[in-house]
């Protein structure tokens, strides 16, 4: 992170934070530091919030942002609502990270949903987001929530087989406490304790600056998965804001197997999803169908 002190509009210096995540060379998102709420080092990272004029409050994880009030419920919706539109049935859930509560705070909106397995490394991170992220973090005491305080690639690895019918993997990126979320090792330990028509979802990058990072996942997931596809959504304070999400199935197809009748009948209000939306989502630019085109090659050329 670089802080700059710079006068705006008025003669109050201005403090930037200035993003340089070590996997994006050549980048970086600036946003004004208004006013610091809280900044303290846990076991496992470093914690910062801030107040930002157009973005409300943003949180920082080891100088990485995380969630902000303006855009964070385009993440939450496209990460948390396509899986259920697939599997409007599912009952039993493993969330892995998501320690802001934003995952959850959708999923609670499904009345099907008996049990949500919340597994997150960082227990500050939630403590922050109570106090600071209030509409994000409101369902983390959901009756149906059990949270627990523990590393999420040890948890899957000791999980029974076929416990769950959906897994959301909300993770940071990989590095750090985040990097075994992306392991083969990891993924497939996900299909195993997954049911039949079980779903992984995982956040999949940034492909304009982290197209090797992009590649990776897709050679990791599709090697295990029968079904994988990538999906997108616009989030402004993610590097380069078109970002990629994974739908990884045994069974079931993201868009030929959606139910888009009986998703809308449940009268869930969102802020970004829609069952067309849905669809459209999975239509990529040209540029990452090329570049996804040319990890099956590496992976071809390798074998």
């Amino acid at each position: 992170m670089v802080e700059l002190e710079n006068k705006g509009d008025s003669d109050k210096p201005e403090t930037w934070f200035i993003e340089k995540n070590e996997l994006v060379k050549g980048y970086s998102i600036a946003l004004t530091k208004d006013n610091v709420l809280f900044h303290e080092k846990s076991e496992f990272q470093d914690i910062e919030v801030f107040e930002n004029r157009l973005f409300g409050r943003v949180m920082l994880l080891d100088d990485m942002i995380m969630v902000t009030d303006l855009d964070e419920f385009v993440y939450h919706d496209m990460i948390t609502h396509t899986p259920m539109c697939v599997k409007p049935d599912a009952k039993k859930i493993l969330v892995i990270g998501a320690g802001d509560g934003g995952v959850v705070r959708e999923l609670v909106k499904y009345p099907g949903i008996e049990h949500i397995d919340m597994v997150e490394i960082d227990k500050m991170v939630c403590d922050a987001a109570r106090e600071f992220f209030p509409t994000i973090s409101r369902e983390l005491d959901n009756d149906r929530v059990h949270l627990k305080f523990q590393d999420g690639v040890k948890f899957a690895k000791d999980a029974p087989d076929s416990e769950y019918d959906i897994i959301i993997i909300d993770s940071t990126d990989p590095v750090s406490v985040g990097e075994g979320l992306f392991t083969k090792e990891f993924y497939s330990d996900c299909y195993r304790i997954l049911r039949d028509e079980g779903i992984l979802i995982n956040q999949s990058e940034a492909p304009f600056v982290l197209p090797d990072v992009v590649k990776g996942i897709h050679r990791k997931l599709s090697s295990i998965f029968p079904v994988f596809r990538h999906y997108m959504g616009i989030i402004p304070t993610y590097p380069s804001s078109l970002w990629l999400f994974g739908f990884a199935s045994k069974k079931l197809d993201p868009v030929k197997d959606m139910k888009p009748d009986e998703w809308n009948q449940l009268g869930l209000k969102t802020r970004y999803y829609s069952t067309d939306l849905h669809k459209a989502s999975f239509v990529l630019p040209a540029f990452v169908n090329d570049m996804l085109d040319s990890s099956k090659e590496d992976e071809d050329k390798k074998a």
